[in-house]
Formats: structure tokens, C-alpha cells, sequence
């Protein structure tokens, strides 16, 4: 019955009117706006790792993003998560060339209509939200316009900020970008590459294979392309894990110049995660992070959440 009601929200004009009100009073609930940061920042890591948050002196990986999550803040943070106006900081800081094409854009949901994307295979998402995308192979198999546009008027109404008190994510203004979709002719997403920055330098990167099936893997590797021994894992819409595959992901042969520009991108910031796809032996930008997962997703051995926050300089 949840499901029914949350899908009949967001994909129906008459029930995003009915069901919003009561939708609103549930996430004000839900999402505790009752609560300061810090209290929300706290009891959230308590439920999710089982003991008080530290901080006044947090020792680990996931201590430390969220005392950075409450007590760092840089002026450029909001255009850097907003997945619209990033595109100025990456042509600014690296060049155009690293950019995903954009095919178009608007405030208006109304506007996604079949007549105003280009005939190519595209994702359309919103720009404020973490949220993976409405994927369109082909226009002409879009059965129900209606549908998709009531899904980004639903997304559009909502504030990321509220789901882990991430400031750089309140003051972002809502909009919908459609990209053009990165796939080879068999329909295959690509990898997707993530580089973790510890004070500006690489400390390791995750990849991502099998976005979007039920064979998502997520591997974890040094900057010098060797397995880590650890799994820092996101939970799926279907409640599955992210775990690392047994099988190697090849060393990519862009992945010097992925390091050099993350690092670029990365300087002056005590952590930042910088998101790459290679598609056609080009590498694409595709977001930047403050906080992985939120500094809600353990890391196993729960050791290498030490160890890793020993390596992250908070001064």
C-alpha cells in the first residue's frame, strides 16, 4: 500500500495535489525537522553505527565526515554538488572537453515533452537531488510523457538537504538537465569511477560496474590500481549491497590523468569525492561529493574505518 501511494505521488498529477499534503507532514516526520543538525547528525549515526558520534575528537572515516558535515563549509560548496551549475566549475577548472553533452534544460517539468530532445539516447534528472535518473533510449518508445513529467514535478518539490543535513544541498534552486546517455550499442552503462581525495591527494578510488541491474559491484582500489581490503558498500533500491565482485576490474589507461585532474579539482578541500566515466576512451565528469554516502554506510573490516580516518587531517 506504501508503494502504491508513493508511486501514484510521484507519477500522478492528481495525487501529487492530494497525496502532497499528507506526503509533506510524513517527511517532516520522517526527515526529523524537528531537530538542529547536530542532534539530527547525531542520532543518525547512532542508528546507523550503533554508538555516539564523536565530536569533539572523531577518530574515524565516518566520524569525520560528518564533523565535517556540520562544521565545514566552503563558499563554492552548493555549485559544486548542484549538478547543473558544476558544469561552469569544470569548464573553469578543467576544460569543456570533460563535460557529458548537455541536450537540454528547463525549470519546468511541462517541458519534457518528446518534441524538445534531440534524437539520441539521454538521462534526464534532476539537479538537486541524488537521485540516478529517468534513462530514455528512445523517444519514440516513451509511451507516457505525463508519467515521467509528474516524476520530476514530485522530485523537484523536495530538498535533499532534509535526508542527511548535507549544507551545501539547501540553497541549491531546482532544475532538470537531460544528458546525453553514455552507452555502447549493446545498451551497457559505463563504469563508474570514484576518487576519493584526502587533503587534495588520492587516498582510493571505487568503482562501480552494473549500474542499474541486479549485478551492481563495487570495487575498491589504491592509486596505484591494487585491491583495498575493505567494502565500503551503498544499500540498493532493492535492499541489495554494493559489495566488491571477485572478478578484477582491468587498471584503466586514463587513470593517471583521472588522478591528476581529481586532485586538481580536490585542492584546498579536506575531503572530496570526484565521480569519472571512460566512454569511447574519454573521460567524462560526472559529479563531485563532500560526504560519501552521507557518512552513513559502515566500512567492513569496521578497522579500515580507523585506519582510514587517521589518514584525513581535519586542521
Amino acid at each position: 500500500m506504501k508503494e502504491k501511494l508513493k508511486s501514484l505521488y510521484q507519477t500522478s498529477k492528481l495525487g501529487f495535489i492530494f497525496i502532497g499534503p499528507f506526503a509533506r507532514i510524513y517527511q517532516y516526520f520522517l526527515h526529523k525537522k524537528y531537530l538542529s543538525r547536530e542532534a539530527f547528525v547525531k542520532q543518525r549515526f547512532k542508528k546507523c553505527f550503533g554508538y555516539e558520534l564523536n565530536l569533539n575528537d572523531p577518530q574515524t572515516l565516518n566520524e569525520k565526515i560528518n564533523w565535517l558535515k556540520l562544521n565545514y563549509w566552503n563558499p563554492l560548496s552548493t555549485q559544486m554538488v548542484d549538478k547543473f551549475e558544476v558544469r561552469n566549475y569544470i569548464s573553469k577548472n578543467i576544460g569543456d572537453e570533460y563535460l557529458v553533452p548537455l541536450l537540454y534544460t528547463t525549470e519546468n517539468p511541462r517541458d519534457i515533452i518528446s518534441e524538445n530532445l534531440p534524437d539520441i539516447a539521454c538521462i534526464i534528472k534532476t539537479n538537486h537531488d541524488s537521485s540516478g535518473g529517468i534513462i530514455v533510449r528512445n523517444k519514440s518508445e516513451v509511451k507516457n510523457w505525463k508519467e515521467i513529467q509528474n516524476r520530476l514535478h514530485a522530485n523537484m518539490s523536495q530538498n535533499f538537504y532534509w535526508d542527511g543535513r548535507e549544507k551545501p544541498y539547501r540553497n541549491i534552486k531546482p532544475r532538470i538537465i537531460a544528458e546525453k546517455l553514455l552507452t555502447d550499442n549493446s545498451g551497457t552503462l559505463p563504469a563508474d569511477y570514484k576518487v576519493h581525495c584526502f587533503n587534495g591527494k588520492t587516498r582510493m578510488i571505487n568503482v562501480d560496474m552494473g549500474r542499474g541491474t541486479k549485478n551492481h559491484y563495487r570495487n575498491w582500489y589504491s592509486s596505484n590500481w591494487k585491491r583495498e581490503p575493505y567494502k565500503w558498500s551503498s544499500v540498493l533500491g532493492d535492499g541489495t549491497l554494493t559489495d566488491p565482485s571477485e572478478k578484477d576490474v582491468p587498471k584503466p589507461e586514463l587513470l593517471e590523468k583521472m588522478l591528476l585532474l581529481s586532485e586538481k579539482l580536490a585542492k584546498g578541500f579536506p575531503y572530496l569525492r570526484v565521480d569519472w566515466y571512460i566512454f569511447n576512451n574519454q573521460l567524462y565528469f560526472g559529479e563531485l561529493t563532500f560526504h560519501h554516502n552521507g557518512g552513513h554506510r559502515p566500512i567492513y573490516p569496521e578497522s579500515w574505518d580507523l585506519k582510514l580516518g587517521q589518514e584525513l587531517d581535519l586542521k
